[in-house]
């Protein structure tokens, strides 16, 4: 089944299927389910097409951000905060951590591994 260009997995329960939607988390996701009038408890293979549409009137209905909307906006935030020349976007250009965390150890996810250069040695004569 596919809500907001996002294919959700048929075995979970609505509740949390719901949360594979970005911009969707918990709490939203029930918020929808109460709004649609559909069990939480309801396995997505067991919806029918007309609870189908209740769920899609339904995020439609609270007008939330979702999925390529959401990812277009945060992209611009980062990208605002780098031309205005800020500390944090100066961190997001240098693929450093943006919130204070340490970097002398630990920040591997962040920073990555080096990356192994070609002809890095140079040959002696």
């Amino acid at each position: 089944m596919r809500i907001a260009s996002t294919t959700i997995p048929t075995e979970k329960r609505l509740v949390i299927a719901l949360t594979y939607i970005l911009g969707v988390g918990p709490a939203r996701a029930k918020l929808i389910c109460k709004k649609a009038k559909i069990s939480e408890e309801k396995r997505v293979k067991d919806l029918s097409t007309d609870d189908e549409q209740k769920l899609r009137d339904a995020l439609a209905s609270f007008g939330f951000t979702l999925e390529a909307d959401l990812r277009r906006k945060l992209s611009q935030d980062v990208k605002r905060l780098q031309d205005i020349g800020s500390y944090r976007g100066y961190r997001h250009r240098r693929r450093l951590p943006v919130r204070g965390q340490r970097t002398k150890t630990n920040a591997k996810t962040r920073k990555g591994r080096g990356r192994a250069v070609a002809n890095k040695k140079i040959a002696t004569k």
